[in-house]
């Protein structure tokens, strides 16, 4: 072999362990930008879409030109679980919560916790399927105590509202509407509140197959 080609094959052998070396650093940063990027679109405590997600995916709705609609759950009497338990056992309620609304069937598109004891279902299909979500959201949430380290156990109620893409109407406006119809279904105890953008009055509730707790759509 001569001196040239083996100097030749030397470096490229060198380059080529030295590619071999920065290959694992390089696969390193690519896992850490990627749990950077999930970090960041998660919560922390249930792993569940967090509010930055579910805008996002709102925003893509609301330009698809299909139909769709967005719920918000807010649990009642939750801080009175973290005082009387603690914080621990709080998150593991808001785990299990958010498991349930997980295992909602089609048409759910993404569950997501927005903050504190406040989730958000966005759903496909229009003003009847966002309802019937929003129904089976909540008797799913309620459907049985969640039993806590130490042996305790907690009933869960929950205050449900939801409102209908529209065309035109931006993320940020749909995500005020739902926060309306929860409130209304909080502040009137009705169970689940339906937002209606002309008015304010309320409506016997809808009767049929529901739950026993009673429903008022805000129109």
């Amino acid at each position: 072999m001569s001196p040239l080609l083996e100097s030749v094959l030397t470096a490229a052998g060198g380059v080529l362990a030295g590619a071999a070396v920065m290959a694992v650093p390089l696969l390193r940063l690519r896992y850490l930008l990627r749990v950077v990027a999930y970090q960041a679109g998660h919560d922390d405590t249930t792993g569940l879409p967090n509010r930055r997600t579910l805008l996002t995916a709102l925003r893509r709705a609301t330009v698809e030109g299909l139909p769709f609609g967005l719920i918000l759950l807010d649990l009642d009497g939750f801080k009175a679980v973290n005082d009387t338990y603690g914080h621990e056992a709080g998150n593991d309620l808001l785990t299990v919560v958010g498991q349930r609304l997980t295992d909602l069937p089609e048409p759910v598109r993404i569950v997501a916790r927005l903050s504190g004891d406040e989730f958000a279902v966005l759903v496909d299909g229009g003003r009847d399927e966002v309802g019937v979500t929003a129904w089976l959201a909540a008797t799913a949430v309620e459907s049985a105590p969640v039993a806590l380290d130490g042996g305790g156990q907690v009933a869960i109620r929950v205050s449900v509202g939801y409102t209908t893409g529209r065309l035109g109407v931006a993320a940020r406006t749909l995500l005020r509407e739902a926060d309306e119809a929860m409130y209304h279904a909080k502040t009137h105890a009705v169970g689940v509140s339906r937002y209606h953008p002309t008015s304010a009055a309320t409506v016997p509730p809808l009767t049929g197959d529901k739950p026993v707790r009673r429903c008022r759509d805000r129109r």
